[in-house]
């Protein structure tokens, strides 16, 4: 898939949103991309899953064992990723502010994990999910994601795939451009109120 027949993918699903976007980092954005819709249609969620599938290196494919992701966001594009894999599938959560490995999953010693996000910000939660994989025993080999919007700046200590990458500005709250500061901000994202 090309970067402009993702962006379809997501122009179609009503989920490239334009305005005054809070991020879960606390940064602002005029271009937020939804990517819960996105992955509503299991065939979009499908094609987007072996697009990400095929430009994920070859020995990272051959090597992985399981794709974790961290819960809300990145469950449904793990699955997928998962699926088209050939692997399985497991997700780390929060139920007390730090992810964690529940509902019986276990990692082996070593067992060879590809993280998978929907979003990549400043990859904050993905350092935290990697972190919180290594310490249930498993070794992230490598870290994927439906869209990176850091520009490529993100280090996630692991070598890491996006399906696209876009460079799409983001701001403190304290030094927005005119034209975002005129707009009243929302909170699109998984940790809206």
């Amino acid at each position: 898939m090309t970067d402009e027949q993702i962006l379809a993918e997501f122009r179609a699903a009503e989920a490239l949103l334009e305005g005054h976007f809070i991020l879960s980092s606390g940064l602002r954005s005029s271009r937020y991309l939804q990517c819960a819709r996105v992955l509503m249609d299991p065939a979009r969620a499908a094609r987007l899953a072996e697009a990400l599938a095929d430009k994920i290196p070859q020995a990272v494919k051959t090597a992985v064992e399981v794709v974790v992701a961290p819960a809300m966001g990145g469950l449904i594009c793990g699955h997928e990723l998962a699926r088209a894999l050939g692997v399985l599938s497991m997700f780390v959560e929060r139920p007390t502010g730090t992810f964690e490995l529940r509902r019986g999953f276990r990692l082996e010693a070593g067992q060879k994990v590809l993280l998978m996000e929907d979003v990549v910000t400043t990859g904050l939660s993905s350092r935290e999910a990697i972190a919180a994989v290594r310490a249930a025993g498993g070794d992230v080999i490598h870290a994927a994601s439906l869209v990176d919007r850091s520009a490529g700046k993100a280090d996630l200590g692991v070598p890491f795939t996006p399906l696209i990458r876009l460079d799409v500005p983001s701001y403190a709250p304290d030094a927005l451009p005119p034209e975002l500061a005129s707009i009243p901000p929302v909170k699109p994202g998984s940790r809206a109120a």
